[in-house]
Formats: C-alpha cells, sequence, structure tokens
C-alpha cells in the first residue's frame, strides 16, 4: 500500500466516525494529496471499499499517475447511475434520506455544487473541507524531504543574486533575478493558495516605501506591483541606498513549498529600524522556544504580542493600521496557507509532522518593511529549522 491510499485510509476511518458515507473530492490540490494525480475530474472515496477517480482529462495521464481506480467521467447526467453500479446499496440511503456525502465546500463553487447536487439527488452534504487540511497538518518524511529541497533552493538562488544587486535598479528587476535563479534551480513557478480570491507569485520583493504600501493580500508587507491587475510584491521603484530592502520568498519543489524572508540594504538601516529588525529576531527566538508538540498555536501568537508591546512597536507589528495582520505563521505544504494558523482561535496543538511558516515583520508607511520568516517541522521533542539562509541584515 503506497502513501495515497494510506491517506485515503485515514480519510475513511474519519468519515465513520463523522457518519458519512463517502467523500468527493473536487479540488486539485487535494485530488494530488491522495491520488499522486492531479487530472481534472472528481475523486470518490466511500466510507468503505476501494476510491473511484472520475477524469474528464486526461485519462491517459491519471490512468499513468493515480493510486485509485480510473474511469473517463462522461456526462454528469450519469454519475448516480455509475455510482451505484460501482457501489451496491450506497444509492439506496438517498432514497431513504440517509446518504451523508462530504465535500471540500471552503473552495469548491456553487455552481458546480448545484450540479454535484443535481446529479445526486436525495444526499445531504456537509462541509468536509476542514477534516481534509486538518489530515494534511501531518507531513509524511516524502513531503519534509521536498520541502527541505525547497529550503535549499531559495538559499542558493539568493546567494547568486546578491551579488549582483545594485542601487537603481528596479525592484521587479531583482524579482525577475531571483526567479531566473529559482527556477533554474527546479522551482515549478507555482505558489499555491487555498483562500477564495487569493493569489501569490513567487514571493514579496520590493524596498523602501513600496514594500509597506498596503493591499488586498493577507500578509504584513503589500508591495505596489506592476498594475492595479496585480497589486501586489516588485514594482517599478528603484532601489535606493540605506532603505530596507524586503526579500519574502517561496519556493515550490515536486508540489511543496518553503516559505522566508530576509532583511537586505545597501548601505545601512535607520536605527529605529534596526531596532526592529533586532526586535523580530527576538520574536523569532522566543517562538522557537516553544516549539514543541503539545504548544498551542494561539499562544505563539500571544506570546509574541506581548513581546511586541514590551518593545513599543505594535502598532507596527505585522502591518500598519487598519492593515495589520492578525497571525504571527501558518502551516505550510502543498499550499501556503496551510493549518494551523498562528492566530486567536486557533487552538491546534503542535504535533509532530507539522511545517510552520514563522514570520515577525514590522511596517513603516513611508519608510519600509523588516522582518525575518523561518520555516519549521515540529519534531517529537521540539523542532528541526528547514530554512538555512543567514540570519541578520544582509549588508550590500
Amino acid at each position: 500500500m503506497n502513501i495515497f491510499q494510506k491517506r485515503q485510509q485515514r480519510l475513511q476511518a474519519e468519515m465513520i466516525q463523522c457518519g458519512w458515507s463517502g467523500f468527493l473530492v473536487t479540488q486539485h490540490v487535494d485530488m494530488y494529496y491522495y491520488t499522486g494525480s492531479m487530472q481534472t475530474g472528481y475523486l470518490f472515496i466511500p466510507a468503505e471499499g476501494e476510491s473511484l477517480y472520475l477524469v474528464r482529462r486526461s485519462l491517459a495521464r491519471a490512468e499513468e499517475e493515480a493510486s485509485s481506480n480510473v474511469e473517463p467521467l462522461g456526462s454528469m447526467k450519469t454519475l448516480k447511475e455509475r455510482l451505484a453500479a460501482r457501489y451496491p446499496g450506497l444509492l439506496d440511503n438517498a432514497a431513504a434520506g440517509t446518504l451523508r456525502l462530504a465535500t471540500e465546500l471552503d473552495v469548491l463553487p456553487v455552481q458546480q455544487f448545484q450540479r454535484l447536487q443535481a446529479a445526486l439527488p436525495g444526499a445531504a452534504w456537509e462541509d468536509g473541507s476542514l477534516l481534509v487540511r486538518e489530515q494534511r497538518m501531518i507531513k509524511s518524511p516524502d513531503e519534509v524531504t521536498a520541502i527541505r529541497k525547497a529550503a535549499t533552493v531559495v538559499d542558493a538562488a539568493l546567494e547568486a543574486v546578491i551579488p549582483h544587486i545594485r542601487e537603481g535598479m528596479a525592484e521587479f528587476e531583482l524579482m525577475a533575478l531571483i526567479e531566473h535563479q529559482l527556477r533554474m534551480r527546479g522551482h515549478q513557478g507555482l505558489m499555491r493558495m487555498r483562500a477564495y480570491n487569493s493569489e501569490l507569485i513567487t514571493g514579496m520583493v520590493a524596498a523602501g516605501a513600496s514594500a509597506a504600501v498596503p493591499t488586498y493580500f493577507d500578509g504584513p508587507a503589500g508591495g505596489t506591483g506592476l498594475h492595479p491587475s496585480s497589486p501586489q510584491s516588485s514594482g517599478r521603484a528603484p532601489i535606493r541606498r540605506d532603505e530596507p530592502i524586503l526579500v519574502d520568498l517561496g519556493c515550490c519543489i515536486d508540489g511543496y513549498l518553503i516559505d522566508q524572508t530576509r532583511t537586505l540594504v545597501i548601505g545601512s538601516l535607520d536605527p529605529e529600524l534596526q531596532r526592529a529588525y533586532e526586535v523580530a529576531e527576538q520574536v523569532l527566538r522566543a517562538t522557537e522556544s516553544r516549539l514543541q508538540p503539545g504548544t498551542i498555536s494561539e499562544h505563539l501568537y500571544l506570546f509574541a504580542l506581548d513581546q511586541v508591546q514590551e518593545a513599543g512597536l505594535s502598532a507596527h507589528f505585522m502591518g500598519y493600521g487598519a492593515d495589520q495582520v492578525k497571525f504571527l505563521g501558518h502551516g505550510i505544504g502543498l499550499e501556503i496557507d496551510e493549518l494551523p494558523v498562528l492566530a486567536k482561535n486557533f487552538k491546534y496543538p503542535l504535533a509532530p509532522g507539522m511545517v510552520i511558516a514563522v514570520e515577525p515583520k514590522f511596517t513603516f508607511p513611508g519608510v519600509g518593511v523588516v522582518g525575518i520568516e523561518d520555516t519549521y517541522l515540529i519534531t517529537e521533542d521540539g523542532f528541526e529549522k528547514l530554512t538555512i539562509s543567514r540570519e541578520g541584515v544582509i549588508i550590500i
């Protein structure tokens, strides 16, 4: 039995506890997590028995890749009959009003959901997205290996680019150099996010005042971007001497992501910014001291708030004013915004196998953003830092 089949079995065990008859996986990342393939269609996992991957395209790719039975999707009008033929007795529950099916309602478009309702009349649909996301919190050794590899790629790309950073170059030019180095080392060019209407390019690379420009993206630094149609990250502003350069990078290797931030400067930082950066490192060190199984994720954020308040920097922590974000870090894996979130009301106890990015940053409108971010694996007795890039303000 391979890792994908084992994941399906774990999901089935949870489904039985919930009283669900089946789970219809619709989102492409979840599809890959449970099958090893990301072809268009639906994956039906019954509470008991083998799964069925109904594929629109490419059927040939799915047959080659997937750890599930594969059939062509065909017409949605025949979905009920085909499931009934594959799983005798399953749809009898629909007539009795006891057929309970789950799917990922956090990402499934309403129009598509209504088509499923029409195709499977009598089914009671429930939201299974949290169950899937909680299962994905715990990474396997193979998943961690991919994230480690991504960390080495980010580090190598950053070090390759640093000698080419010069005063007057445009932010997007620096981003282009970084992306070239990442892609040449195997970065897939994708930074997937689950949240509705959220997009992320390779990273947030911006300097000085433009890094502190707020935007829709749920993060402490926005960036102007090149146009209002893509209002984040690098813009056309020139990089100037003595202003902070925020280099918040991701990298995707074999589907898995790393997330790290480093602060650079041509010359030297203003003393206020240098102090804020040092507080960010202090918050990171204090968080590390609590990265161990059993620590409640919410508590890490609350501890950080206390530190920042004591340092007199609360107004600048993780954004500024109405644009402050209310978290310290987040889980990461196939998507950038996985569980657990280090924020209020997230009560998950840390557990071995979780991978978490911790990113204390300070935003100063009209001046810039400074901070640091590292990604960690929770182990049986503490943590392993997966990011390997040098720390401290990097002087160009």
